[in-house]
């Protein structure tokens, strides 16, 4: 597995049925699914698989709908998304003039009596469907469009297919990103003004420019679009823009500059289900985009390495699913061998491996006792079992001591721990040991000279700090 920091934090994804269940509740998959079951003999499509105009009323009214042109717009849109996710399969006419006729696709069963992975699959079709209108060009004045030769002049549309998917893609990847990061939107909405300046003001800018506020309010109102076309595919959860808003008709409005409630201005949220398809998008594009569970049938050795810059909590799901599918004590034998090594990462395998270590329980205490002699191992091992009051736990040799103290605060660092808590670890362990540093630049580990440094920049009492620094360059001339 690479050394390199995951791109972006692990999801916790529902169930693959609970997703399921979501996905057939969408409801634009809902009706597409009603169109596949109302298709028959007498289904007349055009070229494009469309159903032909006069066909849009009755399909209306299988939807429960009105047949006026509300209704038919909303019909011909879910009989689009029936063709594009198999639902329907289109036989095209015999002729150039003629029509075409309809019948039920395979992937209709695929809804009732599928599995939920067979379900996924079909709304993830219907999904990229949704995604391919939402970054379709809006034809408001289609005679503009038409060239001298009759024929629609494409250029006049000033489109570009692959920046308008870029940027729905990227600002989705925004949304993704702050719906799972610690700290971030979570299951909060996020403000659609926030998310377009995501894609449009530059990370160095302070104040912003008229001409960035002006591209951050048109970048609002395609996306009011866009989202309100993912919305019924169950992607979103959208509140749009308030038309209020708008001084006259036709103007968009300024993004906010104050307190004033931003809701107005539009919020959107990543259902649980739009989670699961932004990341499947991801994955397809080859990003690494990491989920919870994703490690649970892998090797300790995959599991520790995977775990390593993982957030708390992520890391703690990831590591109960793993246990929960490996047997005790053998798993805790596995553990202890893939947190053995003198590599950069090594003490970092050994922190994950203490906390996996910690959701154990009895059954656990034969393999810890075998690594009590273990140079790497035994510190750890004797923290366990002083925490759970095991008897006859002998006592560690200075050496070792010294050596776990090297080793955790190496942890430490990789992972840029709290401040104050590696501060208050640096002081404590200064505080409990008389002479540490003449002890601490002997020890046989290789960040010694590293972690001695740092605590040099870390200890607040300047006659310490130095101290530290000098026992620092003891460890780099020994080496």
């Amino acid at each position: 597995m690479s050394g390199d920091r995951p791109t972006l934090p692990p999801v916790r994804l529902h169930s693959e049925a609970e997703l399921a269940r979501a996905a057939l509740a969408a409801p634009l998959l809902a009706r597409a699914a009603r169109l596949a079951r109302w298709a028959g003999p007498g289904t007349r499509v055009g070229a494009g698989g469309e159903l032909v105009e006069e066909q849009l009323p009755a399909a209306a009214e299988a939807l429960g709908l009105t047949a006026d042109d509300d209704g038919a717009a909303d019909a011909s849109e879910a009989w689009r998304i029936a063709v594009d996710a198999g639902l329907v399969d289109v036989t095209d006419a015999e002729d150039e003039d003629g029509e075409g006729t309809a019948a039920t696709g395979e992937s209709l069963a695929l809804l009732t009596s599928g599995s939920p992975q067979d379900v996924l699959t079909t709304w993830l079709d219907a999904f990229d469907a949704v995604f391919a209108d939402a970054t379709a060009p809006v034809l408001d004045d289609f005679a503009d469009l038409i060239g001298d030769d009759g024929e629609l002049d494409f250029d006049r549309l000033e489109w570009d297919p692959q920046a308008e998917a870029d940027f729905l893609e990227g600002v989705l990847g925004n949304l993704y990103l702050l719906t799972v990061t610690e700290g971030g939107a979570g299951e909060g909405p996020v403000p659609l003004p926030a998310l377009a300046a995501s894609m449009i003001v530059p990370d160095d800018m302070g104040e912003p420019t008229d001409d960035i506020l002006e591209q951050v309010s048109d970048a609002m109102m395609r996306l009011d679009d866009q989202f309100r076309l993912l919305e019924p595919i169950g992607l979103v959860e959208y509140r749009p823009v308030d038309e209020a808003l708008m001084a006259e008709e036709g103007e968009e409005p300024e993004p906010p500059v104050d307190d004033e409630d931003v809701s107005r201005y539009g919020m959107v949220r990543l259902t649980p289900l739009g989670l699961y398809g932004v990341r499947a998008r991801m994955l397809e594009a080859g990003v690494e985009a990491p989920a919870v569970g994703d490690l649970a049938d892998k090797g300790a050795d995959v599991l520790l390495d995977g775990i390593a810059y993982y957030p708390e909590a992520a890391a703690r799901a990831e590591t109960e699913q793993w246990l929960a599918g490996h047997e005790l004590p053998a798993a805790v034998r596995e553990l202890l061998a893939a947190a053995r090594g003198s590599d950069e990462r090594g003490p970092l395998r050994r922190l994950h491996c203490q906390q996996a270590l910690a959701l154990t329980g009895p059954e656990a205490e034969p393999a810890l006792r075998e690594v009590l002699d273990d140079a790497e191992l035994g510190g750890l091992a004797r923290v366990w079992l002083a925490e759970r009051g095991a008897a006859d736990v002998p006592a560690p040799p200075e050496a070792m001591v010294f050596w776990l103290a090297v080793d955790t605060i190496a942890a430490q660092l990789a992972v840029d721990g709290d401040l104050e808590e590696l501060q208050g670890l640096v002081e404590g362990l200064v505080g409990q040991h008389s002479g540490f540093f003449d002890a601490a630049w002997r020890v046989d580990h290789p960040a010694t000279a590293d972690v001695l440094e740092a605590m040099g920049r870390l200890h607040p009492d300047k006659k310490v700090a130095k101290e530290a620094r000098k026992a620092a360059f003891k460890a780099r001339s020994r080496a």
